[in-house]
């Protein structure tokens, strides 16, 4: 029974070892969690139960315990390197099965799908209609591989002060080219369907009746419908047209683009003191755009930015937790899978209810402290050989027993 017992304690000293090993060989590992090796005594009962004398059997490993502790975050600048600052884990699917891990160096593969190194695809929200996500379904992630196509220009806003004290142009009637007809002009370059810039011009003229002004607009030198009547308050706030939208008749191209068609709003134009300003002249086109990056925010959104300006979202990473992670089953490759244990996978958004929020560029480092690991081993190895010197010293008594006359 002695014997036993002892044995019992060396294979418990030598799982031990064989936990604190492989928390040493991951000390590198991205997101590498550690485990814990938790032992239970053993304890003989019979059927008329225990004797007041009876001592235990041993000892045995009960589980090896996942320790899900934060760990560092190691800041790289890699676009597709993540990191979860708190709880959650990233959803992958490996062809079809989901796996859970809380490593975030990720890649491409050759088809523009997000994978981390062991082929496994990222699952994102897909953005839907409303501007949001659909957090109801997950898809891989795919990196976009074309330009952005163009958007015709169909708003412009214009946004200046026109000065109260000007005074009607001595010259009439009005001419773009001689700028003794008019007051004030200001530009902007406007998109068609196409992509291709036209420039927009716009002119101010100020009229005979107080606090009135018309608005002559240009593209590519060609009038656009005829003046647009403004009118002022004594305060200098714009009254008419309300609220400010004055609607452009479709401007022609020359390219085989659709017309532009245009719609200002002057609502933040002024008329007061002496001096013309403009303030903000902006419109909602662009040409076409080449990608220069991807970034993701603090909320797991994946974006890609083009060089006409345009942040494209693309998904929202897609985050999931469990009642109980030390539940989930390790199958390698820094993977996690669900089982019984760990109760039904609960799907969120990074930064909202209990899932951490995503770190761009950056990845989290394994959370095996190595000072610690290394006391362990010597812990583990002075069980062993106290447990082999019982051994030893159970022989010694045997052969006492053995050698009596």
């Amino acid at each position: 029974m002695s014997f036993r017992i002892s044995i019992s304690g060396m294979n418990a000293a030598s799982q031990d070892l064989n936990i604190t090993s492989n928390n040493i060989a991951n000390v590198n590992t991205t997101g590498f969690k550690q485990s814990r090796a938790e032992f239970g005594d053993l304890f003989a009962v019979s059927a008329y139960g225990l004797s007041n004398v009876a001592t235990g059997a041993g000892s045995r490993l009960q589980t090896v315990a996942q320790q899900f502790g934060q760990g560092n975050i190691d800041f790289t600048g890699r676009s597709l390197d993540m990191a979860i600052s708190g709880q959650g884990f990233f959803t992958l699917s490996n062809e079809g099965a989901t796996v859970y891990s809380r490593a975030g160096n990720f890649g491409a593969d050759r088809n523009g799908y997000v994978v981390n190194p062991a082929g496994h695809r990222l699952q994102v929200f897909l953005p839907n209609t409303a501007g949001g996500f659909d957090t109801g379904r997950m898809s891989d992630l795919q990196l976009p591989t074309g330009d952005a196509p163009p958007a015709a220009t169909g708003n412009v806003t214009v946004e200046t002060n026109l000065p109260a004290a000007a005074a009607q142009p001595t010259v009439a009637p009005f001419d773009p080219l001689d700028p003794n007809t008019y007051n004030e002009t200001t530009s902007v370059t406007v998109y068609d369907s196409l992509g291709a810039a036209h420039n927009q011009s716009i002119y101010f003229v100020k009229t005979a009746n107080p606090n009135e002004w018309e608005m002559h607009a240009y593209v590519d030198g060609n009038a656009v419908g005829g003046p647009q009547v403004l009118q002022y308050s004594s305060s200098g706030a714009l009254t008419s047209p309300s609220p400010g939208q004055v609607t452009l008749p479709a401007a022609p191209t020359t390219n085989g683009s659709a017309p532009l068609n245009i719609t200002m709003d002057l609502g933040r134009s002024t008329q007061y003191g002496e001096n013309f300003s403009v303030l903000g002249v902006t419109q909602d086109g662009h040409s076409t755009g080449r990608l220069t990056g991807i970034e993701t925010s603090p909320e797991g959104v994946i974006s890609a930015r083009y060089t006409n300006g345009v942040v494209q979202p693309l998904g929202q990473v897609a985050m999931t937790n469990f009642v109980n992670p030390q539940g989930l089953q390790s199958v390698g490759d820094n993977a996690w899978a669900e089982t019984y244990s760990s109760g039904e996978p609960r799907r969120g958004q990074a930064g909202t209810a209990d899932f951490g929020e995503v770190q761009g560029g950056g990845l989290e480092a394994s959370n095996v402290d190595l000072t610690e690991q290394l006391v362990n081993m010597i812990t583990a190895q002075r069980n062993y050989q106290a447990n082999a010197q019982m051994i030893q010293t159970q022989d010694q008594i045997t052969q006492t027993v053995i050698n009596l006359r």
